[in-house]
C-alpha cells in the first residue's frame, strides 16, 4: 500500500489531456494497481474519463459553439509540452507555425488572422508585421485558447483563416502555490560565439549632433555650421577632429570570443487564493505567476540568390575555378549564428464575485530579448562588387551583432453580470490598455576583404576605402492599443424554442511609431587597410576600429538617414468602430440557426517621416496633404455571417456556415519606407494605394462524440478572396527587393479531419489524437503589376498543401506515468515567388517529432523530460530544385520539476 499515492480527481487530471475512458475503465485500473480506495473510489468512479479538468471543459466549449470553433487547453498544453501560444497553435487543425511566430490558418498567411486576449485586442511588439509574434505569449498564462474559423458577427471583420482568443488564466477557488525549475541541452549550443555587448543605443553627443548639423556630418557642412576657420590649424582639420569625435562615440568593442555557452535553464512560480467576505457575502481571488528562461543556441546557416540561368547539376559550392564556372547562384552567404534568448513574464489578476456578477483586473507583463551574433563568408561569382575566392582570390567576410529587447505591457478590466430579476439579461464588458515596445540598442555590421594567394593559402584580412564598411544602425518601435466593448444578451424560452439575442459595441484605438538611425564608419583616405594577417585570430577582427585608427586612417562617420521620399521610418494610427447584432435560436433540441450582421467603420493613416525634419519646408515634404490622402484608408461596411447546425442526438452534430469578412493592408504596408523581413530576409518596400481584401467564406463540418469521450470531426471549407494582397518581388545580381500590389482574385479550398480515439483495446494506457488537412490555393496578379514575376499565376504565399498533426499518448494506470509522442509536419509553402524566369522558392516541410514524459512520484510532485525535434532535421528553402537557404535546429532535450503546496 502507498498512502501518498491517493488518486484525487486532480492527480489523475494531470497530463491525461485528449482521450476518454468510461468509468468502469477508470475503477478496473484503480483496482489492478492495487491503490487505497476507502478515501478515493467513489471520486475515480466520478471523473468518468480521461478528459479531466480544462480538457472536459474546453471539448464542452467546442461541441457547444454556434460558430465553428477549435478549443485548446491548459491540459492539452501540458500534454505536448509547448512552452509558448505559437508552438502550441500548430497542434489546432489547419494550423502551421512560420518563423517560430507567426501563425498560418488554414494555409492563409499571417495577415489572414488575428489574436486577443481576453476578446481585447493587443498590440505588436514586431517590427514588421501588424500581428501578434504569439512565441511571447508563455503557455504558463493561459487557461485555454479558442480557434475561430468561422466568422461570427461578435468577432472583428478582419476575419480571413480565423481569430485567436488567448484566455488567461482566472482565479483559483483554493490556496494554490506552485515552482518549477527546469535545465535543458540544445544539440547546436555546445560552442558558440559570444560578444561584449554595448546596449546604451545612440550615444546621446551623436543625438545632440544631429539636430545641430541636420544629419550632414560631411566636412564641409561641419565647418559652415560651426563657423570653422584656419586660426592655427585648418578648418578641414578642425571638422575631422570633430567628426573624428563622434565616430568615437559610436560602440566598437564587440570582439567574438568561441566559449562553451551555458545550459538552458528555466524558473516559474505561481500564488493565488480566495478568500470570502462576510458583509456582502462574495469572494475576493488572486492569482500571480512570473516566469523566467534562458536559451542558447548556435546553428550553421546558408542563403543564396539563385542564378538566373541555374539549371540541373549546377555547383552549390564555389571552391574552386570549375564550381564558379558552373555555379548555381548569384550570391551565396555562409554564416554561424549564435543566439542567447531571455523570457521575463509576470502575471497578475485580482477579482471579486457576487452571485452572479464578478469584475476582475489582469496585469501582463512579457519581455523577450534576443542577442545574436552573425558571421561567415559571403562570394558572389557573377556580381559587380562581391567574389569568390576561386575567382579571384577575394571573399568578403561579414561580422553581424544585434541584440533586440520586445516588451508587452497589458492592463485590462473585464466584468460579467446576469441579472435574474430582469429575464436573465447578462452584460459583459472589457476595458484594456496595452503597450508594445521594440528597442535595437545594438544593430552593428563589419565588412571585410579576405585575401588569398594563388595556392589557396590565406594572406591578409583588409578593409577598403568603399563605403558602409562598418553599419551602425539604432531602432526604436512603439505601438499603444486601446481597446473596449461591451455585449448584452437576452434569453429568451419558448416553447420548444431557445432563443438569444445578442448585441455589442466594440471599439480600437491603435497609434504606432517607428523610428530607425543609420550611421557608416567608413576609410575616407581610400587606401587599403590591413587588419588581420592571421586567419586564427580572425574572430578578433571587429576590434580594428580604435581610435587610433579612426585618427590615423580617416575614418569618417556618415548619418545615413533618407531624406524623402525614400524615409525609413513612419507614423500610423488605426480605429476601428464596430457594432454587431447576433441571434442564436435551437428548435426542439434539433436545429439551431446562428447569425447577425456587424457594421465596422475602419480608417487607417501610415505617413513616412524622418528625424531630418528641421523646418516647416521638411515638414510640408512628408506631410502635404496630398501625401496624407494617398496614405490613408478610410472605409465602412457590413458584413454577414450564419451558421446552420443539425443535432441528430448527443453524439454528432452537422454544421454549416458562411460568412462575409475583409483582410486590411498592414500599417507598414501602405507606408513606402523600405526595411528587411526578418523570415525572408529580403528587403522589402510598402505600397500607397493598397486596397483591402474582401472574402467569402463557406463552411461544412461533420462532429461525432462517442460516448467515452472519442470524437471524430470531418469539414470542408472554401474561401473566395477578392483583391488578394500579394508580394511582388525584383531582383538584382546580388539581392532580392519585395514590395505588394492587389492580386485580381484568389481561392482557398480544403478538406479537414480531427480524431482522439482511445486505445485501450489493443494496450491499456495508450490513446491517440491529431489532424490532418489538404488544400489547394490559387492566386492570380494582374501581369502589369506583377513586375518580374514568373509566375502570375500561382499559389498563394506561404500556402501549404497539406499540414499533419499526430499524437501517440500513453498513461499508465497507476496514474504515475504520462508519455507523448508528438508530430507535426507542413507540405512545402512558397516562400518567395520566383522571378526573372526563377521558380518560386519553396520551404521544405520540416518533420518535428517531439517526446514528453511525466512522471509524478506523489501527489504534489511532477518530474518532466521533453525532447524536441528528435529527428534532427533542418529548415531548408529550395528553388528550382537548388538549395538557397537553411538553417540547423538540432535537438533540445529539457528536464523540470515541479512541486505545489
Amino acid at each position: 500500500m502507498k498512502n501518498h499515492y491517493k488518486l484525487k480527481p486532480v492527480a489523475l487530471a494531470v497530463g491525461l489531456g485528449l482521450v476518454a475512458t468510461s468509468p468502469v475503465t477508470l475503477a478496473q485500473q484503480a483496482e489492478d494497481a492495487d491503490i487505497e480506495r476507502e478515501s478515493t473510489i467513489e471520486e475515480v468512479v466520478t471523473t468518468g474519463s480521461r478528459l479531466q479538468g480544462s480538457a472536459a471543459a474546453v471539448v464542452e466549449e467546442r461541441k457547444n459553439q454556434a460558430f465553428v470553433a477549435d478549443i485548446l487547453g491548459a491540459e492539452q498544453l501540458s500534454r505536448s509540452g509547448d512552452s509558448d501560444a505559437a508552438s502550441a497553435l500548430r497542434r489546432v487543425t489547419g494550423l502551421t507555425l512560420v518563423d517560430g511566430k507567426f501563425i498560418y490558418v488554414r494555409g492563409l498567411g499571417e495577415r489572414y488572422s488575428s489574436a486577443r486576449i481576453n476578446g481585447a485586442s493587443i498590440p505588436s511588439p514586431d517590427l514588421t508585421r501588424n500581428v501578434v509574434p504569439l512565441d511571447i505569449i508563455p503557455s504558463t498564462i493561459i487557461e485555454s485558447m479558442a480557434v475561430q474559423k468561422v466568422f461570427s458577427p461578435s468577432m472583428p471583420a478582419a476575419f480571413g483563416g480565423g481569430n485567436i482568443d488567448i484566455r488567461t488564466r482566472s482565479l483559483p477557488n483554493d490556496f494554490v502555490f506552485s515552482v518549477e525549475a527546469g535545465v535543458g541541452f540544445n544539440s547546436n549550443a555546445d560552442e558558440g560565439y559570444t560578444y561584449n555587448r554595448n546596449d546604451a543605443g545612440i550615444p546621446e553627443g551623436i543625438q545632440n549632433a544631429i539636430g545641430r548639423y541636420e544629419g550632414d556630418f560631411s566636412l564641409r557642412n561641419i565647418i559652415n555650421t560651426d563657423g570653422l576657420t584656419g586660426n592655427g590649424t585648418s578648418a578641414g582639420d578642425q571638422a575631422r577632429a570633430i567628426n573624428a569625435s563622434l565616430a568615437k562615440q559610436l560602440p566598437r568593442n564587440m570582439v567574438l570570443k568561441k566559449e562553451s555557452l551555458d545550459p538552458n535553464f528555466d524558473l516559474k512560480a505561481t500564488l493565488g487564493n480566495s478568500f470570502d467576505e462576510s458583509w456582502f457575502g462574495g469572494t475576493f481571488g488572486v492569482l500571480a505567476a512570473a516566469s523566467y528562461d534562458n536559451d542558447w543556441d548556435a546553428s550553421e546557416r546558408r542563403n543564396a540568390v539563385i542564378s538566373n540561368n541555374a539549371e540541373a547539376g549546377c555547383s552549390t559550392s564555389l571552391e574552386t575555378a570549375e564550381d564558379v564556372s558552373n555555379s548555381c547562384y548569384n550570391t551565396l552567404s555562409e554564416t554561424t549564428v549564435t543566439t542567447e534568448t531571455e523570457r521575463l513574464n509576470g502575471f497578475f489578476t485580482a477579482g471579486y464575485q457576487l452571485d452572479t456578477h464578478n469584475v476582475s483586473y489582469t496585469k501582463i507583463y512579457l519581455e523577450d530579448s534576443e542577442d545574436e551574433s552573425e558571421f561567415g563568408i559571403k562570394q558572389s561569382p557573377n556580381g559587380s562588387n562581391l567574389k569568390t575566392i576561386a575567382g579571384t582570390g577575394i571573399a568578403n567576410r561579414e561580422h553581424e551583432f544585434k541584440y533586440e529587447e520586445r516588451v508587452l505591457n497589458v492592463d485590462q478590466l473585464r466584468g460579467q453580470h446576469t441579472f435574474m430579476d430582469y429575464w436573465g439579461v447578462g452584460f459583459d464588458w472589457q476595458y484594456t490598455e496595452s503597450k508594445a515596445e521594440t528597442d535595437i540598442p545594438t544593430e552593428v555590421s563589419y565588412r571585410f576583404d579576405d585575401i588569398y594567394n594563388t595556392d589557396g593559402s590565406f594572406s591578409e584580412t583588409r578593409v577598403t576605402g568603399d563605403d558602409n564598411r562598418a553599419i551602425f544602425q539604432f531602432v526604436d518601435m512603439e505601438d499603444n492599443v486601446k481597446s473596449y466593448g461591451g455585449n448584452f444578451s437576452l434569453p429568451i424560452m419558448l416553447s420548444g424554442i431557445e432563443l438569444e439575442l445578442k448585441a455589442g459595441y466594440d471599439f480600437m484605438d491603435k497609434a504606432r511609431y517607428y523610428s530607425t538611425s543609420r550611421f557608416s564608419l567608413d576609410n575616407a583616405s581610400g587606401s587599403r587597410l590591413s587588419v588581420l594577417d592571421d586567419l586564427d585570430n580572425v574572430l578578433g577582427v571587429t576590434g580594428y576600429l580604435t581610435d587610433e585608427v579612426i585618427d590615423e586612417n580617416d575614418f569618417r562617420i556618415t548619418f545615413r538617414e533618407p531624406g524623402a521620399p525614400n524615409a525609413d521610418d513612419y507614423l500610423a494610427a488605426q480605429k476601428i468602430d464596430a457594432y454587431y447584432g447576433e441571434f442564436d435560436v435551437i428548435f426542439d433540441n434539433t436545429w439551431r440557426v446562428s447569425g447577425g450582421l456587424r457594421y465596422e467603420d475602419f480608417k487607417q493613416v501610415s505617413l513616412a517621416t524622418s528625424s531630418l525634419i528641421f523646418d516647416e519646408q521638411d515638414l510640408n515634404n512628408y506631410f502635404n496633404p496630398q501625401r496624407v490622402v494617398d496614405s490613408s484608408i478610410s472605409e465602412d461596411d457590413v458584413y454577414t455571417a450564419l451558421s446552420l447546425t443539425y443535432m441528430a442526438n448527443d453524439n454528432y452534430q452537422l454544421r454549416f456556415g458562411y460568412g462575409e469578412t475583409v483582410v486590411r493592408p498592414d500599417l507598414r504596408e501602405t507606408v513606402p519606407v523600405a526595411y528587411y523581413d526578418p523570415v525572408t530576409d529580403i528587403r522589402t518596400f510598402g505600397t500607397a494605394g493598397l486596397q483591402s481584401s474582401d472574402l467569402k467564406n463557406y463552411d461544412a463540418r461533420f462532429e461525432y462524440y462517442a460516448d467515452n469521450g472519442d470524437n471524430y470531426t470531418v469539414a470542408a471549407f472554401y474561401k473566395d478572396i477578392s483583391n488578394p494582397i500579394e508580394s511582388v518581388l525584383r531582383v538584382g545580381d546580388e539581392d532580392y527587393t519585395l514590395t505588394y500590389v492587389n492580386g485580381e482574385s484568389a481561392e482557398v479550398y480544403g478538406v479537414e479531419f480531427e480524431w482522439l480515439h482511445d486505445l485501450g483495446y489493443l494496450a491499456n494506457g495508450f490513446f491517440t489524437s491529431g489532424n490532418l488537412t489538404w488544400s489547394d490555393s490559387e492566386a492570380s496578379i494582374d501581369p502589369a503589376l506583377a513586375g518580374n514575376l514568373t509566375n502570375p499565376t500561382k499559389r498563394m504565399t506561404g500556402h501549404s498543401e497539406y499540414v499533419a498533426n499526430f499524437q501517440l499518448n500513453y498513461d499508465s494506470a497507476n496514474g504515475e506515468h504520462s508519455t507523448s509522442l508528438v508530430y507535426n509536419v507542413f507540405g512545402e509553402r512558397i516562400l518567395a515567388a520566383g522571378v526573372g524566369g526563377r521558380d518560386d522558392a519553396y520551404e521544405q516541410p520540416f518533420h518535428s517529432l517531439d517526446l514528453v514524459y511525466n512522471y509524478y512520484p506523489n501527489f504534489n510532485s511532477k518530474i518532466g523530460l521533453k525532447v524536441k525535434n528528435l529527428l534532427g532535421e533542418d529548415q531548408e528553402v529550395n528553388q528550382s530544385g537548388i538549395l538557397v537557404r537553411s538553417k540547423e535546429v538540432g535537438t533540445v532535450v529539457s528536464l523540470s520539476y515541479s512541486y505545489e503546496f
